[in-house]
């Protein structure tokens, strides 16, 4: 029996840097939420089996009327204050699922992932237990301490991370397991508590799109309008 495959969209966020009094997921765009643009691209995937919506503390009925009419929505539970608190009660409802279940961990606040992005994962998934999204840095990234650089990275290694990130449940869970039991946990997302966590698990990287924006700043909010119009 193939392994059942769940997308977790991370909604907990409430969009500060965008503005306004609604969480940036419930901002419409092209004429649907970004949450709903996002959920439709897991829902419309043959090889995802459910979604389940992590949404901000005070709107999953907001959350769960948008997920209500897609046929793979398997629920909305509400969201931490972190990414990482919000992953953590991902996890928690997928307690008991069988640790060869594929896990896509994506941010709501991307809702024009593609297909072909989600395929990648999906059969990475199949060799590795990691899989990281990342597009080839147009910029030169250097590090800078105190105002001073430090050191500057070669350009054709540095990856921007997009999402979803994937992972086999039993290799997400047990990293999550090491994190909590550190006084020090700090991470920005999923891939970074694997690596640092189980350091001999391989993330395998596979190529993302310039198209899976993420909706962060009000300018970003005009950009999906555009993209949303221009949808292949």
């Amino acid at each position: 029996m193939a392994a059942r495959t769940v997308a977790v969209v991370l909604a907990g966020g409430t969009g500060q840097r965008v503005g306004g009094d609604l969480p940036k997921q419930l901002i419409e765009v092209g004429g649907r939420t970004i949450l709903a643009h996002a959920i439709a691209a897991f829902d419309g995937h043959p090889e995802i089996d459910e979604v389940l919506v992590v949404m901000a503390a005070g709107h999953e009925r907001a959350a769960a009327a948008i997920a209500a009419p897609f046929r793979k929505a398997a629920g909305v539970i509400e969201g931490g204050d972190t990414r990482t608190a919000s992953t953590v009660a991902a996890l928690t409802a997928l307690d008991g699922r069988p640790d060869g279940t594929r896990v896509l961990f994506h941010d709501a606040a991307r809702p024009f992932v593609g297909r072909d992005v989600i395929d990648r994962v999906l059969d990475a998934l199949g060799v590795h237990a990691a899989v990281a999204v990342g597009v080839p840095s147009p910029d030169t990234i250097v590090v800078v301490e105190d105002g001073v650089v430090v050191s500057m990275p070669p350009r054709e290694t540095m990856s921007r991370f997009q999402t979803p990130q994937g992972f086999r449940l039993g290799t997400i869970r047990e990293a999550y397991a090491l994190a909590l039991a550190d006084p020090g946990l700090r991470a920005t997302d999923d891939c970074g508590i694997v690596h640092h966590y189980l350091p001999d698990v391989p993330i395998r990287v596979v190529e993302g799109c310039e198209r899976n924006l993420k909706v962060t700043r009000p300018l970003d909010v005009v950009l999906a309008e555009h993209l949303a119009a221009t949808a292949p």
